[in-house]
């Protein structure tokens, strides 16, 4: 019962929320003064982001304000990292806007709900490990993706099409938007493109400037000035609310569930990916370490808030992190204090707000989608190896023509696939043919993969090394190996030094190959092998089929055994007086 309840201890403190560590670890005011500047700062930030966010994902504004502000609250309070920012962020927008084209407000609210509650049992289940071995190409991959896709879902608002609805896949919304083009309006393209160049251009000369919400608010203004014939937030979506709504939840039945939960489970899987994402790119830029599996569970949490109060997926978000941190941010206060100023802003500016031309709103997102495609890295991937190419290339079109979830889970397979075959091609089973001592001070000149002992051994003993790890992908090379023999040997010694594990699958080979050579009338000795691999070996009690007195630390002593007791004459000697076996034990 000590051990359980010691256990528990270690287990819960895993959980303990980055906030309440700061707190303890003494918070000054210097402190609060770095985290209320920067809070303030990614909050005025935010505040077109979230918007423009709702607005892509086919939701009113407003909805994306509820989120930044419940959600992002709830995600630096509860979180695993000192400085990340929650919130709506474009990498959800192609999947919301998908969950709401098919399922409603109602379905994604319902999505969401589980999702977060999957993100929950993932944090506790301390799967927050699991999620970094994604690979690099897959991520990659489907972030390139989903700024397409961004991309491609603004032209309507950039352009100002007269687009009654967008369709969701990718050909056909280029396909409608090539048969509108005639409906373009030059007064949204000049708007849009002076937004995008404005936000572009501060961000070059002044990247700690808040540009986004500058070239925003100026956007606003020349429109509501020269009274421009553009769609605004409160002519399209009829103003933003000043309040938060009262906290409902949302309506579930079996056959909800069972309709959404794929939905939910890319919610969930996006959801925490990007997440920690983002907190190990905080990581890197302050040195500091986050707790992944805190960190899901609060997102889960931060998840089902969000749609407590009308609002979308969240997630930490990778840009305003990074703002977050550049302006000073020092602990989790500056990601409350960042909630805490997109509800001021929405309680007060409001009506302002709902000036804002949906044109420059798709400025801002089409900004987001630039700083998402990391073209850099995706040139980089595919000019290095061609097995990585190919899953940057087909996780990038399946996320664009097909879905995020599809393409995530091909380009992880697909990466397991090759990186087996590699995994294959490096294990190796090599005839050795030049021999020195392993025990010499001589340093040899001859390849690794030919060295054995400076002694002679017998024609009928046969001396072969395998290299790298023994598993299911190469279980087949033993008996390849005896199968090309033109003359059966007398003796096989197989050199193990070189193998650092052995899977379930190798073991059965390794059992099936020493019943052949017995069969046979070969004697099969193991010289070298590894206690991880004598363990393996042990577990399902394989040394005794093949003998305890087989199995040998060094080659030199396995071919003394050999030359001894099995020489070319075919004589016999005493096996105790020469054998010195490989002690198990």
């Amino acid at each position: 019962m000590k051990n359980f309840f010691s256990n528990l201890k270690l287990y819960s403190q895993d959980y303990v929320p980055k906030t309440f560590i700061c707190l303890r670890e003494g918070y000054s005011f210097s402190l609060f003064l770095n985290d209320l500047f920067a809070g303030i700062t990614v909050g005025v930030i935010a505040l077109p982001l979230a918007m423009a966010f709702a607005i892509g994902s086919g939701v009113p504004p407003e909805r994306g304000l509820f989120t930044a502000i419940i959600a992002g609250f709830l995600i630096s309070f509860l979180g695993g990292s000192r400085v990340q920012i929650g919130g709506p962020t474009g990498a959800f927008v192609v999947i919301v806007y998908g969950i709401v084209q098919k399922y409603g407000y109602d379905g994604l609210a319902a999505a969401t709900l589980i999702g977060g509650l999957l993100i929950i049992l993932m944090g506790l289940a301390r799967c927050g490990v699991l999620l970094r071995f994604i690979p690099y190409p897959v991520t990659t991959g489907f972030t390139t993706g989903i700024a397409v896709t961004i991309f491609s879902s603004q032209i309507k608002d950039f352009f100002g099409l007269r687009m009654e609805q967008v369709p969701a896949e990718f050909i056909d919304k280029w396909s409608a938007y090539a048969s509108q083009i005639h409906t373009c309006s030059l007064c949204a393209v000049l708007l849009a493109g002076g937004t995008l160049t404005l936000i572009f251009t501060l961000r070059y000369f002044y990247p700690r400037f808040p540009g986004t919400i500058l070239a925003v608010i100026l956007a606003g203004l020349i429109a509501y000035a020269l009274q421009l014939p553009i769609e605004t937030i409160e002519t399209k979506f009829g103003g933003i609310p000043n309040m938060l709504p009262a906290p409902s939840i949302p309506a579930l039945s079996f056959e909800k569930i069972q309709e959404v939960f794929p939905a939910a489970i890319t919610i969930a899987l996006l959801g925490g990916i990007e997440s920690l994402l983002s907190a190990m790119v905080a990581d890197g830029m302050t040195g500091h370490r986050h707790r992944s599996n805190s960190e899901l569970v609060a997102q889960g949490i931060a998840n089902i808030g969000s749609v407590l109060f009308g609002g979308i997926p969240a997630t930490g978000a990778i840009a305003r992190t990074s703002a977050n941190i550049k302006m000073g941010a020092k602990t989790p206060i500056a990601g409350m204090i960042h909630a805490g100023t997109l509800l001021l802003l929405m309680l007060f500016l409001s009506p302002f707000a709902s000036k804002i031309p949906l044109a420059a709103l798709s400025a801002v997102l089409i900004f987001v989608a630039w700083n998402m495609s990391e073209l850099p890295h995706f040139v980089e991937i595919l000019r290095s190896d061609l097995s990585d190419a190919a899953v940057l290339v087909i996780t990038f079109l399946l996320t664009v023509l097909i879905d995020l979830t599809v393409a995530v889970q091909v380009g992880v397979i697909l990466s397991a696939i090759l990186f087996l075959k590699k995994m294959s091609d490096s294990t190796t089973i090599e005839a050795c043919r030049i021999l020195v001592l392993e025990e010499s001070k001589q340093a040899p000149q001859e390849p690794e993969a030919e060295i054995l002992l400076r002694e002679d051994v017998p024609s009928d003993v046969i001396v072969f090394e395998m290299k790298g790890p023994f598993f299911f992908g190469v279980a087949d090379l033993l008996n390849e190996t005896l199968r090309r023999m033109n003359e059966k040997p007398r003796v096989f010694i197989l050199r193990m030094r070189h193998v650092p594990m052995i899977d379930t699958t190798g073991l059965h080979a390794l059992k099936q190959f020493a019943i052949k050579c017995k069969t046979q009338g070969i004697l099969f000795l193991i010289s070298g092998a590894r206690p991880a691999v004598i363990a393996s070996i042990k577990s399902i009690q394989l040394e005794k089929i093949i003998g305890l007195e087989h199995f040998f630390p060094a080659i030199d002593l396995a071919l003394i055994h050999a030359r001894k007791n099995y020489s070319e004459s075919g004589g016999k000697a005493d096996l105790q007086l020469h054998t010195v076996p490989f002690k198990t034990h």
